[in-house]
């Protein structure tokens, strides 16, 4: 990854966690998923986050795509992309996917697919997103 893809990309995460911890008090009931392109979940409710853990580095080799071999033509390459339109929105689009990988990583998600209810609460390895909320919402019944 050429050096200024890599600063980008280092400041971008550290902008996300920054939004993440802003944003941490969130209601109680607030359903998550994860996961990654290969293992797609189903029957996701209106409303509901579905983060795809890869989604990151599939941005990274779209953005370094065509890349010269040579670092500073490959800089000369992304400084001239910065200045497309196009820039921002992908901009955009690195800030969220990284704000989901860091809230991945600080409820401690070990696994995909992963359904998180309230920021506590887990259920492993089910793809059916309603089937795994039925799971929680029974579990929490019987505590």
């Amino acid at each position: 990854m050429p050096i200024a893809l890599h600063h980008f990309t280092a400041a971008l995460v550290v902008l996300g966690g920054l939004l993440l911890a802003a944003t941490s008090a969130q209601a109680s009931e607030t359903i998550e998923v994860f996961t990654v392109a290969g293992q797609p979940v189903t029957n996701v409710p209106a409303g509901v986050a579905v983060i795809e853990l890869d989604a990151p580095a599939r941005l990274d080799v779209e953005l370094s795509r065509d890349l010269p071999a040579d670092p500073a033509a490959a800089e000369a390459v992304m400084r001239e992309r910065m200045r497309s339109d196009e820039w921002l929105r992908a901009v955009q689009e690195y800030g969220d996917l990284h704000t989901g990988l860091a809230r991945a990583w600080i409820l401690g998600v070990e696994k995909v697919p992963a359904v998180v209810m309230g920021g506590k609460h887990v259920v492993y390895g089910q793809p059916d997103v309603q089937a795994a909320i039925a799971e929680l919402e029974r579990g929490r019944v019987g505590q």
